[in-house]
């Protein structure tokens, strides 16, 4: 009787266990087009685990790129965030610790309070901070979708579903390329220490995989949004409802091995619209502390006087005025001062080369065309352009930011906007038929869109 009874206690308890395996669900699209090439229970709403790091994140790039917050601003720690449960970076409650460390942390470790500490430190509350999270998803088409933490442990109310997630996923990419190496690093060094990738096992192990994040929670089960990219191809994978790390990681290749079967081996690049800035007025302002000591680094830099230039280009004298080339001078400054921004340990520099984002003044109409350098090429005809963007602004600072982060190829090149009624385009001119097209390979090696530009 006994050990019947101890038999019947133990059906008890295992029996819930069973029925409390997590629901799965998938998704894979061709990352250039966002064409959907299989799915499965993909708009049911799920617990996302720490997939939900992938907006704390984005955010965190978003608010560094308005001017809300920079890489190096000096965050406090508040006792909510070092409360939080592992997984965690060992944050202290009142401990200063750089914005940088916080993103690798979250990003790399999966960190809760890191991720807690990045929406403190943004919004000065984690509720409030949840709200900008779902305000943003809103705004980017992530319509099944409702957060109310900034790490992804269970809570009433915080879901979302396979393709709200690999839309965010693809969103990461495209919108903010220059902290897209983040997610591929084995390890980084997180200020207080150095901290392993929870994804390094797919990294290793699947060719191509660069990205992009993990989530676990009894009830979400194993998750996971992969890319992985091979010659012109790129795939992102998502996965809800794993049973284990190894058998989530299994199908997510077998879902990127289907992906690269189903998509065409060209296919035009289809950026997804950046959605509307959903931000704070102002930072939270308990939680954040100026840096100390020089240099110090004014979000909104004031215009200084300079004077008016003109620029030679193919014969033709292109007027120059005050205003664009003080924002030039600003910018150049700027991006030289952001080169250090989240570099891996021992990566290439040029690979990590990020241009601080201020927002403009609002210019006249119709603008000047801006000739940010003058070209020594002797007459060279070819050329490449990186992107068309909505404002010359825009075009311009990826104009600046590609040439610092690819000086070999593109020097002596000239730096030109080309306005359009379709926007305006940033190009590279003055080069020869073979430095356009190792320049193209090297920037698409980036993941940066380019195409060649023939004599016109």
């Amino acid at each position: 009787m006994g050990l019947l009874l101890i038999a019947f206690l133990w059906l008890l308890s295992f029996a819930p266990l069973q029925g409390m395996a997590a629901p799965y669900a998938a998704m894979v699209i061709d990352a250039r087009t966002g064409e959907v090439l299989h799915s499965r229970n993909a708009d049911t709403r799920l617990h996302p685990a720490s997939l939900t790091k992938m907006m704390t994140l984005y955010i965190a790039f978003e608010a560094v790129r308005n001017g809300e917050i920079t890489l190096d601003t000096q965050v406090r720690i508040t006792k909510a965030a070092a409360a939080e449960p592992p997984s965690k970076l060992g944050l202290r409650t009142g401990q200063r610790i750089s914005f940088r460390y916080l993103i690798r942390a979250a990003a790399v470790k999966s960190a809760n309070d890191a991720a807690t500490a990045i929406g403190i430190a943004l919004s000065g509350s984690e509720a409030a901070f949840a709200r900008r999270m779902t305000r943003t998803a809103k705004a980017m088409g992530m319509s099944r979708t409702t957060f109310k933490n900034a790490h992804g442990l269970t809570e009433s109310g915080h879901l979302s579903t396979a393709r709200d997630m690999t839309t965010l996923g693809r969103h990461l990419l495209y919108d903010y390329p220059q902290y897209y190496n983040l997610f591929s690093r084995q390890s980084t060094n997180a200020g207080i220490k150095t901290v392993p990738n929870t994804n390094r096992r797919l990294l290793a192990a699947y060719r191509g995989a660069d990205g992009i994040k993990t989530g676990y929670t009894r009830a979400a089960g194993f998750n996971l949004v992969a890319s992985a990219k091979r010659k012109d191809e790129r795939i992102i994978a998502t996965v809800f409802g794993g049973k284990s790390g190894a058998s989530r990681n299994a199908r997510v290749a077998e879902l990127l091995d289907m992906g690269f079967r189903r998509a065409p081996s060209r296919a035009p690049i289809r950026k997804p619209a950046r959605p509307v800035y959903a931000g704070n007025a102002g930072l939270g302002s308990a939680q954040v502390v100026a840096q100390a000591g020089p240099p110090k680094k004014s979000l909104r830099p004031v215009l200084r006087p300079v004077a008016s230039e003109t620029v030679q280009v193919a014969g033709s004298v292109a007027a120059t005025a005050e205003k664009d080339n003080t924002r030039i001078q600003d910018g150049i400054a700027a991006a030289i001062a952001a080169a250090d921004i989240a570099p891996s340990d021992g990566a290439k520099p040029s690979e990590n080369v990020v241009l601080a984002s201020v927002e403009p003044a609002k210019q006249p109409e119709p603008e000047p065309e801006v000739v940010t350098r003058l070209s020594t090429s002797g007459g060279h005809l070819w050329g490449v352009n990186v992107g068309r963007y909505t404002t010359r602004y825009e075009a311009e600072k990826v104009l600046l930011k590609t040439a610092l982060s690819e000086m070999t190829t593109l020097e002596g090149t000239l730096r030109k906007v080309n306005q359009s009624s379709r926007g305006f385009d940033a190009t590279f001119q003055g080069m020869t038929r073979e430095q356009a097209d190792l320049a193209c390979r090297r920037l698409q090696a980036r993941n940066v869109t380019c195409f060649m530009i023939g004599p016109s």
